[in-house]
């Protein structure tokens, strides 16, 4: 039985606290391996997982499995790897010292080649490439909140179908798909707002109502539709918009975007991107692996990808003290700037 299936989520931050704890909320037995800080956090207040839709649901302090070694995770049926995409290899290395026969393991994680890496470091074994197409936000004392619209996304295999019920029943079904990486493009193509919510330092929703914010991230999402272009990929349709209208949709006036984008992608006031929740904690954020693959993949095509690798480039400041918080006016200039070779 599924419901009976021993689950560890391997990087309990933000996105593992919370689909792990639906998952415990619901009935699953849940193992939680995550940092020291955040164990004795939830020792002392447990799990509070909210939505946007209104969802408020709790798991006890007493009834919490938090662990902070890796060894937590021998028992396990299924393991979602949630840790930070530098942090994957190492993830790796430290789950085949410890995982048993059979053991499931999905990648949970922003990004292109996670389950690669997870490959490489696990080999014999079934790791699976997943997809977090919403946001969520630690609002601290425990309390993890799902902002945004979307359901979680999983490569088709045989050895997941026992395990669908569970999601099913904790609120967060699996949408299959038989190739992952359109989807984790279309994934990549939308996160590129990460790096533009950080440096603007609002919450999503504030953010994407000024339009020379929209036309930040615009820029960058154009720059890779036009390398997956080249490249002949075509990105996985995660909105009701196609991918390729999506550039278009964020550069028209604020009075008709706010119209158009109710109807493409619900977005609470709470909601704000894992990049700024990394810059507010002091710690290192992902860009490298987000607009990092754009100017990967220009690389690759001997072009150059000037608006996100500048994006990169601000980013790293605010990681070492520099300019925090821009304007949309000021950003769209700098960016504009870097287009034009400046």
């Amino acid at each position: 039985m599924a419901e009976q299936a021993k689950i560890c989520v391997f990087g309990a931050g933000s996105i593992g606290c919370y689909v792990g704890g639906r998952l415990a909320a619901t009935g699953c037995a849940v193992q939680f391996i995550g940092r020291p800080r955040l164990a004795r956090e939830l020792s002392a207040t447990g799990l509070r997982l909210t939505d946007w839709e209104g969802a408020d649901l709790r798991v006890p302090a007493a009834e919490l499995h938090f662990a902070t070694t890796p060894q937590a995770a021998a028992d396990a049926d299924l393991v979602l790897v949630a840790v930070k995409s530098a942090a994957t290899d190492e993830a790796g290395a430290e789950l085949a010292t410890v995982l048993k026969p059979g053991a499931v393991v999905v990648s949970f994680q922003n990004g292109l080649h996670n389950a690669e890496l997870l490959r490489q470091r696990l080999p014999g074994r079934t790791v699976l490439t997943g997809m977090v197409p919403f946001n969520v936000l630690n609002r601290g004392g425990g309390a993890f909140h799902h902002g945004s619209e979307g359901r979680l996304e999983a490569e088709e295999h045989p050895a997941l179908e026992r395990f669908l019920p569970a999601f099913a029943k904790a609120g967060l079904p699996l949408e299959l798909h038989a190739q992952m990486l359109p989807v984790l493009w279309a994934k990549l193509l939308l996160n590129l707002n990460n790096a533009v919510n950080a440096l603007s330092d609002l919450p999503l929703k504030e953010e994407l109502s000024q339009r020379a914010y929209r036309r930040c991230v615009a820029m960058a999402q154009e720059e890779l539709l036009g390398l997956l272009d080249t490249a002949g990929v075509t990105p996985a349709k995660l909105t009701p918009l196609p991918p390729h209208w999506i550039p278009k949709l964020l550069g028209v006036p604020d009075f008709l975007f706010r119209r158009l984008a109710s109807q493409m992608l619900e977005i609470d006031p709470l909601a704000r991107s894992s990049m700024w929740e990394d810059l507010q904690a002091g710690r290192k954020t992902e860009v490298d692996f987000l607009n990092g693959e754009v100017v990967k993949l220009a690389h690759a095509q001997g072009r150059q990808a000037p608006v996100n690798a500048r994006l990169m480039s601000l980013v790293h400041q605010v990681e070492h003290g520099g300019q925090r918080q821009w304007s949309g006016e000021a950003l769209l200039r700098e960016l504009r700037r870097a287009r034009a070779g400046e």
